[in-house]
This record gives structure tokens, sequence and C-alpha cells, in this order.
């Protein structure tokens, strides 16, 4: 035997990794390439008799077959850990012994990568349970969430996760669609800056834990608001709108892994699309990491897309395009072999999609080290909780004050909803517990702390009378949902409510408010996917009503007379019935972690500053859906129509004290259009009595183009806070490579002329306003913009 059989270069971890895939490369056999195409969902056991995961995303496969498809390689494993609710110490000796089996056992021991969600924490049993993406954009504090993604991004490196199947970048556009709660919000500059701080956490200088971008792109924007939906939209406005925080967490965060999104656009669907996944994200911004498809997104391309007529064209198409991985199982990835042998894929395609997948292999290490240590799981530390907790705390947005915030102390308060004592109202529908509920399973909540518990910690028990008033739902289950295909003729279907209809709970709702000072009315959503929630993946609204009778319950605790504070945690903005102008106080609070509840009693009660922004504009009524701050001029139609608008804006939220913002300058009135930097500084002073968290915003509008501009468009934002009678000088820089859009050339331009410049406390409260002329010619935006604005605040 000669020295490189028994020492084959690819495993020598002190060659070059390009000498390690190429050697590799050419010892795999075409079926062992396939291998790695596709991952396997598997219920994974210690004893190594695992099973493969029975459901609508993936078929069953005996345990000879199974061992027989892994005797050739895999590329990934579907979420070892979170796929069902097991200790996390046994789910990693579990996971050990696959990989052990991949590595002794396989001809050339190539290891598996494993991957789990982590929207709003790692989804396992026991992992720190973090608000949702709305809370992190909500804080408008992108350092704060790059602790939340460091502290995910530890979580999963202990249990072997390679991959985390998160943020999500989809800019929030139509409030219907269920998935909203999943987005940072409406603005693509705000969702891309926070994006890219979660990614830089999650992964770590080294890259040791793949961020995963997803759903690229465009998803949110599906017709009415509904999943999967087609999209509608030309690629100026996809490029500046959709693409923008994709391409700012690509080149600013390095992120490993990019998901293709279910729809298509203009009849293209995404998982198909060489023009998005090769010319655009590898081509023009040179992502270097893995393309992974969305679960199934391969085999609706001919199973509901129709652009294919099996799974060896499917797999043929999507690969062609440029995806490395199918996710979750290998439904056509099995064909590939066909797909070569009826000529639809080549050789050498598949020899460049497997050489990307062995370089991410070898740069994680897996060769070297593919056993995580059961021994050192650390899951709910302190400091992770910590971070939730403060993250929470910052999100907390306060829409409405009459000055009964904060709670004056020695007050009855009667805590009262359905959300105000159900854990699972406060977790996203990526939450562990919330997900379950798909599979008809249950995971304790114990972490969680509600509102009504920390309202009881913070003002005591005998302070607290609570009534629960109605239900979302009388019951949480999976149910049976119907997919398209499951039906002939989906457009005839009728699907009954699952919505509760009890009012039998109102009248002691009524009766605490009446023995109380004050009533904190609790309401909003109850996340689930596929219509096992309000809010979620494919859970779909047609109302912004409040789900159910909460309206009901809200306005006859109204009616009692006492003062009324109502809390919504949402996956969405909802209206109040026309509440919104009976009521004390009204607070958003997203869903809030395990901390919620803590959280909010904090801020309500005054122990914590509030600062927490609006990433969503609330709608006047669900007739102004799909409704968004940064619109164009004409969005409004002509007359203004009398549902357009909000009355809670981007950017809205109140503190407990007043701002006033002054003396506006810019350090010049014209910038160079090549390398110029608009620099605009102002004054920010506490008005009021007491200490507060200002969250000053700058807006632009471009005066003139060659083609039509949103009214505004969020490029600075940050956070300053300042004691009574205090100020601070503001400063803001933005360059002017930020002020470019796509042209009629496809690519981003800027444009010499004037922009308006808007400083606000929100989008729709702007408080003062400055004029700058940029000069030059018009130019070509190179691949490496300056994409990012500072803010700098020097108190007085």
């Amino acid at each position: 035997m000669s020295n490189e059989q028994k020492n084959p270069v690819y495993k020598d971890a002190s060659q070059p990794i390009e000498a390690r895939v190429s050697d590799l490369l050419g010892r795999m056999t075409i079926e062992e390439k396939i291998g790695q195409l596709h991952a396997v969902w598997l219920f994974l056991e210690e004893d190594g008799n695992h099973r493969t995961r029975s459901d609508q995303f993936t078929g069953s496969t005996d345990p000879e077959t199974l061992k027989a498809m892994l005797s050739s390689g895999l590329g990934q494993v579907t979420r070892p850990l979170g796929t069902r609710s097991i200790d996390a110490a046994e789910g990693v000796r579990a996971l050990n012994a696959l990989q052990k089996f991949m590595v002794e056992e396989t001809r050339l021991g190539i290891p598996v990568m494993s991957h789990e969600e982590c929207l709003s924490g790692l989804m396992i049993k026991g992992a720190t349970l973090f608000p949702s993406s709305l809370s992190f954009g909500a804080t408008f504090n992108p350092e704060l969430i790059e602790k939340v993604g460091a502290a995910i991004g530890q979580e999963s490196r202990a249990i072997g996760c390679h991959q985390g199947l998160a943020p999500v970048l989809d800019v929030a556009r139509d409030a219907r669609w269920g998935r909203t709660e999943e987005s940072i919000g409406e603005d693509p500059y705000l969702t891309g800056v926070i994006a890219a701080a979660y990614v830089k956490g999650l992964q770590g200088e080294d890259r040791g834990v793949l961020a995963t971008l997803k759903h690229y792109a465009g998803h949110s924007a599906s017709e009415g608001g509904r999943n999967h939906a087609p999209v509608h939209m030309g690629w100026r406005e996809l490029n500046d709108m959709f693409m923008l925080p994709f391409e700012m967490a690509v080149k600013l965060a390095n992120a490993g892994s990019v998901m293709p999104a279910y729809h298509d656009i203009d009849g293209e669907p995404v998982h198909a699309s060489h023009h998005l996944m090769t010319k655009v994200l590898r081509d023009d911004w040179g992502f270097d990491g893995l393309i992974v498809a969305d679960y199934v997104g391969v085999s609706l391309l001919y199973q509901h897309h129709g652009i294919a007529e099996n799974r060896a064209e499917a797999a043929a198409l999507s690969f062609n395009a440029g995806l490395d991985i199918e996710l979750p199982g290998d439904d056509c990835a099995k064909d590939m072999k066909e797909a070569l042998e009826r000529g639809l894929i080549t050789e050498a395609k598949i020899d460049e999609i497997v050489g990307r997948i062995l370089k991410e292999k070898f740069r994680l290490g897996l060769f070297e080290k593919p056993y995580a240590d059961d021994s050192k799981i650390a899951l709910q530390r302190k400091d992770y909780v910590d971070v939730a907790r403060q993250t929470a705390e910052e999100s907390v947005t306060i829409l409405d004050n009459n000055g009964i915030l904060p709670l004056a102390p020695g007050k009855k308060v009667a805590v009262i909803g359905p959300t105000a004592d159900d854990p699972l109202a406060l977790l996203g529908d990526y939450a562990f517990p919330v997900h379950l509920i798909h599979n008809e399973a249950q995971e304790e909540v114990e972490s969680v702390v509600t509102p009504l518990a920390g309202l009881r910690a913070k003002l005591g028990a005998e302070n607290v009378i609570y009534a629960r008033g109605c239900n979302i739902l009388d019951e949480r289950k999976a149910g049976a949902p119907v997919f398209p295909g499951d039906v002939d003729d989906s457009t005839s279907l009728e699907q009954a409510s699952s919505l509760s209809t009890r009012l039998d709970m109102i009248p002691s709702a009524v009766e605490a408010a009446n023995n109380a000072d004050v009533a904190i009315v609790c309401v909003g959503d109850l996340s689930g996917i596929f219509q096992t929630g309000t809010v979620g993946e494919g859970s779909d609204a047609d109302t912004l009503e409040l789900p159910g009778v909460q309206q009901k319950l809200l306005d006859a605790v109204i009616e009692t007379g006492k003062p009324v504070i109502v809390v919504i945690s949402s996956g969405r903005p909802y209206n109040l019935g026309g509440a919104e102008d009976r009521i004390a106080a009204q607070v958003m609070t997203f869903f809030s972690g395990q901390e919620g509840g803590t959280a909010l009693a904090s801020v309500l009660t005054g122990a914590v500053e509030p600062s927490g922004r609006l990433t969503l504009s609330i709608p006047h009524n669900v007739g102004a859906a799909p409704y968004f701050y940064n619109h164009s001029f004409k969005s409004s139609g002509t007359p203004i129509a009398r549902h357009f608008g909000s009355r809670y804006p981007f950017g809205h939220g109140l503190a407990y004290t007043t701002f006033d913002y002054s003396d506006v300058a810019l350090e010049s009135e014209a910038v160079d259009i090549e390398k110029g930097t608009v620099r605009l500084s102002f004054t920010v002073k506490n008005t009021g009595d007491r200490d507060g968290i200002a969250v000053p915003q700058l807006y632009v509008r471009d005066e003139i183009a060659t083609l039509v501009r949103p009214v505004k468009e969020l490029k600075a934002f940050g956070k300053v806070a300042l004691r009574p009678g205090t100020s601070a000088r503001v400063t803001f820089e933005v360059p002017t490579d930020m002020l470019n859009f796509t042209g009629y050339e496809g690519y981003r331009v800027v444009e010499p002329g004037f922009f308006t410049l808007m400083v606000g406390a929100s989008s729709g409260d702007i408080k003062l306003k400055a004029r700058v002329e940029v000069t030059g010619e018009r130019r070509k935006l190179p691949a490496d913009w300056r994409m990012l604005s500072s803010f700098a605040a020097e108190k007085a």
C-alpha cells in the first residue's frame, strides 16, 4: 500500500483546503458525490438505530435502505436535536453516533454537517427563548442584537450544530402575511443593519456556525399576504427594497449560507433562478458560502410550480441554477443520477457543487473534530438570559400614554386577557415549544415569565387581580390544514375558523376591573405554523382586528370607566376597533421571549426607561394593507384614500419624558458624488423631569431622480440616554453611496442633485430639515460600495 493510500491528502490537516478538496473529490464515486448534495431528516438514537422522520416534508425509509443510503455519505442531517423533545446531552450522543458511522463506516469517512433552526433562539429543548425578530428590530440597537446572535451561536456550537437557519431578512410589506412576525421590519436598511449584527454574533470571527439568510428574496411581498403566493415586482424594486439586507449581510458580515424562498417572481421560482442564486449572489456580491434549499423547495418545482415534470428535472433545474444542498431530505437529489444520464446536468457541475460543500466541511474543521462533547453543553446560562431580558426591555414600545405610565406605586391592578398568563403567547413560531404544536407535542415552558408573573413580582401579588377574560383558541392542535394539491380546486374550498367565540369569561374580567384602580388588558396572538395559531408561517390573516372575541373583552373592560392599559403581544400590528381614543395607554411587546413578563413589568413601572420603536407601521385598517412608510408619493391614491396611512408609523415610540430637537447644521451643503459623506448634526435635549432615551432617526428624500423614489428612506439612527435638562450634540454621517437606487441599467447608481434630509423622532414626526446637494457625474457603484452610516452623540 502506498503512503498516499495510507495517509491521503484530504485527511492531512496541514494541507491547503483546496488540495484536500481536490484529492477527496477525485476519489469519490458519483453516488458519493450525490450523497453530499442533500440532507436526511432522522430521529437519531444513541444506539445507532436511527429512524427517518415521516410527514409531509419527508417520506419514511426502512432501516436497511437508510443504512445503504448513509453508506454513500451525507451532506447534512436535519435538526437532530430540534425535531422532538429530547435532552440535549442525549441528543448530542445520538448525533455523535451518526457521525461515528459517517466517519468510521463509510468508505471515505466524510463527516456530516448538522443544522438547526435558531430564529429566536436555538430551537431545541432547554435552550434560551429569545424575543422575536420584530423585537430585535424594535430595539434599534445592533450592538445588542450581535450579543443575541453570539449567545445563540454559543448554544449552537455546544450541541454540535454547524449551521443555523436564521436570520429572516424579508422586508415586511403586508401585515396580513403570517411570517410578518419573523421579519425585522419594513425598512431595508434597518433590516440589513440588525441582520448583519445577528450574523456576526452567531458566526463569530471564525464563521464556526453558518448563519443562513432567508428567504431570498421578496418572500414578504406575496400576493395578498398569503404564504408561498406569487410575487409581482420588477428588478429595480426587488433590488432596492428586498435584496439590500441580503447584500449587506453578505458583504458586511460574511454570511455563510443563503436559503432561497418558495415563491416565484414574475413566473420564475427562486429555487430555479440562476440570476438570483448565481449571477447576483455569487458573481456580483462575491458570496462564498452554501446555498441550501428551503424545505421541499426543490420538489415544489414539479409539485406546485409546474416547471419540471419530475424529481430529476426539478433537481437539475435547481442545482444548475446555483443550489448546493437540498433540505430537509433527498426528495429530488436522489434522482440526480437520472438527471446526469439524461444530460440535464453535467458531472462537472456536480463536482463544482460538491467542491463547495467539502470546502466548507474542511474549513469548519469537521474532519479533525467531528464530535460534540456531551459533558460541556451550556444552555440558559445567566448571561444568555440577561441578554434575552435586555432585548425584551429595549423592544417594549409605548404607542399611547395619557400620563398613566409609569404606574404609580400602591395601585390595585387588574391584569386581564388571554395573553396575560399564557407562556406560549410570548413565543414566536420558531420557538421550540410553539413549533412542536404542529406535531401535536408539548414542551415545558417553565422558564417563561408571563406578564402576570412579572407584574406580581414587581407590584406584589396582593396588588394584582387576575382574570383571563376570553380565549384566543379554545384548543391548540395541529389540525388538518389544506395544502395546494390536496384538493382539486382550492378556490371553492371553505374552511371553518378555529378562533374561540366564548364570551362567558368576560363578566369576571369586568368584575376584576371594577375592583381595581387600573386595568392592564393583555391581548394579541398565539403564534403557530400552518394554522396552529393566529400568526406565523402559513397562518395568514384577512383582517387586522384582534383575533376572536378579544375586542369584545377590551370594550367591556373600557366600559367600566377604569383606566385601561392595553398590552399587545403579537406577530403583526392590530387595530383596536376605535378604542385607541378611549384607553389610557397602548403598549406593543411583539413576542418578547422567556423574560418578556419581567421586561414588561420593569418598563410599565418605570424601573426601565422605554426605548422601543416600531419597525412596522400600524395601518389604519386592513384596507390600507400593504402599507409601509417608505412608499411612493402616489401610493395614497388621487384623491387620498380614507383608509390610507398609519396612526403609529415606522419609528414611533414614546418615552416617559420629552425631547427637543434643535440647531440642525450641515458640515457642507455640497458633497462630492464619488467619495463624499453627508455630515449632519443637531442637538437633542431632555426637556422632561426624568431620565429618558431618545432614538433620533435620519430620513432622506431624493428630490429629482430619473426614476420614482420613495417619499422618505431611513439612512441613519441611534440611541442616546439623557438625564433631565441635559442635551447631546448628535452627528450622523451618511456616505453618498447610500443615496443610490437601481437605475434603468439594472445596477445601483448615484445621481447628482438635491436631497432633503429629515431628522425625526419617527418617520411621521419630523423635527428638523436640511438640504444637501450632491455634486459630480452620475456614477455606477462599485461592488464594495459604502453601505453603512454612522452615529455619534457628544453629551454637553
